[in-house]
């Protein structure tokens, strides 16, 4: 589609900004973020704010905060879809949770209400450890966590992004659901080690139960809403469903799909897993 405006709902975040930097460096298409900052601004929970974001685009890229599986995510999307479509909409990528069934029910809503779709489907993302919950811990030096053992295909958001990237540009891919994951499984404690042998530091690592893990994170104050979240990942999606690999991102890109080893090398080589520096005393 020629001169096609495309819009990158949280247009901030990990895979929001990738799509948004990577739409600029390839393509000529007009590219809007849509977010709580934007101009103008956009926000879930308020329809109201919708229209004018959505007017005259051609194409939306959504990833719902704060997931799909939230119990008012099926009538949210059902609300947007259709608006988007009626405003003139002709094509929406959807960035969907690999092995939650809660997901799948939004995905059946974009596919039936969409004039065209494509579904990305991506699990544990390898930039949780240097962009997200992980990040804090880990320059800490201590990760304590539950389901240590379960594998896991972690998979680096700049994949993500491009796969996102390809389905937005090229109608080839209309039509079509991708599950997109690394090259090969690992597990919480492994990766961590990955990280701590690459980077020099001591990491402790200590497994816990579901149960001890959020209570750790109720002390920390974490809110409760992320609180359901995050037991609900951890019970009901990492229990092993995703323990297994595709070629996806090859089949979309072309290329292999980025190994955890070189995300973390080249993310070490970041600084954002330096040691805190203690203050100087004056």
């Amino acid at each position: 589609m020629e001169n096609q405006k495309i819009l990158v709902l949280s247009g901030n975040g990990k895979t929001g900004r990738r799509v948004t930097k990577l739409l600029k460096e390839i393509s000529n298409t007009e590219v809007y973020i849509g977010s709580r900052n934007g101009i103008p601004a956009f926000y879930w929970e308020n329809p109201e704010t919708w229209s004018e974001v959505i007017e005259g685009i051609d194409t939306v890229y959504i990833t719902f905060q704060p997931d799909l599986a939230i119990p008012s995510a099926p009538e949210t999307i059902q609300k947007f879809t259709t608006l988007a479509t009626q405003n003139g909409v002709q094509k929406i990528v959807l960035l969907s949770g690999r092995g939650e069934k809660e997901a799948k029910v939004c995905e059946e809503i974009v596919k039936s209400t969409a004039k065209n779709w494509t579904i990305v489907r991506a699990s544990w993302f390898s930039q949780n450890f240097s962009e997200s919950i992980f990040l804090e811990p880990i320059l800490a030096g201590y990760v304590a966590i539950a389901r240590a053992k379960t594998p896991e295909p972690f998979t680096d958001a700049d994949d993500i992004a491009a796969v996102v990237t390809e389905a937005l540009l090229n109608e080839k891919h209309n039509g079509k659901t991708y599950e997109l994951t690394g090259p090969r499984l690992l597990n919480f404690q492994q990766a961590v080690a990955e990280i701590a042998q690459i980077t020099g530091r001591e990491i402790q690592f200590q497994p816990l139960s579901v149960d001890e893990y959020i209570s750790m994170l109720r002390e920390y104050q974490v809110p409760e809403d992320e609180l359901w979240l995050v037991n609900y990942l951890f019970t009901e999606v990492l229990d092993g469903r995703n323990s297994s690999i595709t070629s996806d991102i090859e089949k979309v890109l072309g290329r292999k799909a980025k190994d955890f080893t070189d995300y973390v090398k080249e993310t070490a080589q970041t600084g954002i897993w330096d040691a805190p520096k203690l203050a100087e005393t004056p």
